[in-house]
Formats: C-alpha cells, structure tokens, sequence
C-alpha cells in the first residue's frame, strides 16, 4: 500500500523555523519526484518545493526562494523541508506529494503541477504568528 505520511510542523513565532518530514512507504523512490504543497484557507493550494529523487535537482516557489530547503534521505525514503525566517503568509496546510520525474535521461527534472503527482499524504498544520 503506497503511503505518505508527514510528520513535524506546528505553531511558531514569524521569524521562527520549523521542519516537516514525509516518509514514502510502499512506492519505488528512485527516480521519482517528491513535492511540497500547501493550501491556506480560502486559497488554492499551490507548489513550495520538489526535488528530483535520483539527481537532486530542486526547484522552489518565489516566495520561498531563500528562506525553505528541500532535501531528502533516500536511504530512508523521506523528504523534508526545512523552513527558516517563517512568515505569517506561510501558514498553510502542507502536504507531501510524489510522481514521476520528466524530460531526458540526462537532465530529469520534476513538474511543478500538482496534477503530476499522484500521490498525496494528508497534509499537516503550520502555524506562524506575528
């Protein structure tokens, strides 16, 4: 059964850090793409983060840039993101997401779309204060 789960998160002062882990179990981790998504209320729940799971090649939403890092453990199958210099403007549901990678063998990358993922943790809770 093809699961992800996350883990972390929770409440912090702007200005504050925090990081949020997704353990992949069940799914082939290689050469795939594990994503970060979120969703504020009354908004559409848009891209922060992915990472290419066989090369290491990222990418980050603007509003990010600079501030949230992903990495991950394959051994481990897990993908975190650590997020530092926290805004109020980030408080979200995140959620951890995974599927396939795109383009040639030599320069696999991974979408920005969350309709390219196809599988999704339940999300967790972020919290910054001002």
């Amino acid at each position: 059964q093809r699961q992800l789960v996350e883990s972390g998160g929770g409440s912090v002062q702007a200005g504050g850090s925090l990081r949020v882990s997704c353990t992949a179990s069940g799914y082939t981790y290689s050469n795939k793409c594990m994503g970060w998504f979120r969703q504020a209320p009354g908004k559409e729940r848009e891209g922060v983060a992915a990472i290419y799971s066989s090369g290491g090649s990222t990418y980050y939403a603007d509003s990010v840039k600079g501030r949230f890092t992903i990495s991950q453990d394959n051994g481990k199958n897990r993908v975190y993101l650590q997020m530092n210099r926290l805004k109020p403007e980030d408080t979200a549901m995140y959620y951890c997401a995974a599927g396939p990678s795109w383009g040639p063998s030599w320069g696999r990358y991974c979408s920005r779309g969350e309709a390219d993922f196809e599988y999704w943790g339940q999300g967790i809770q972020v919290t910054v204060s001002s």
